[in-house]
């Protein structure tokens, strides 16, 4: 299945190769909430060395499976204030990532977890 945007832009899903679109949506959902996170270090962001969000999700047993609880542990290698980088992620999920909005606005639980490594 091939998905094309309204720019033009290109994304094959659902093959061997290729995620699902359920995998696409929580793949968006770490990614959203990861650039509200870099986009809040602003020019801290030398001072890291890598960043990464791991998702973890429950589905539904039944059709359409929906997303029933999303579980996310940030990790970041660099010297960043923890404060700075839990505000972020807080705010990150409470108010700026759209796609988080859009999976939690039903009876989806989230929980994360956060991780400085030096």
């Amino acid at each position: 299945m091939l998905g094309i945007t309204s720019d033009g832009k290109r994304v094959m899903m659902h093959t061997d190769d290729t995620a699902s679109p359920m995998q696409l949506l929580i793949l968006s959902h770490g990614a959203c909430s990861m650039i509200d996170v870099v986009v809040g270090l602003k020019g801290r962001m030398e001072n890291v060395r890598a960043a990464w969000v791991e998702v973890d999700v429950d589905r539904a047993e039944s059709p359409p499976r929906r997303l029933t609880a999303v579980r996310m542990h940030y990790v970041i290698e660099g010297n960043v204030p923890e404060k700075l980088v839990q505000r972020l992620i807080h705010q990150s999920h409470e108010k700026y990532c759209s796609v988080g909005a859009t999976i939690l606005g039903g009876e989806t639980s989230l929980d994360w977890t956060m991780e400085i490594r030096s």
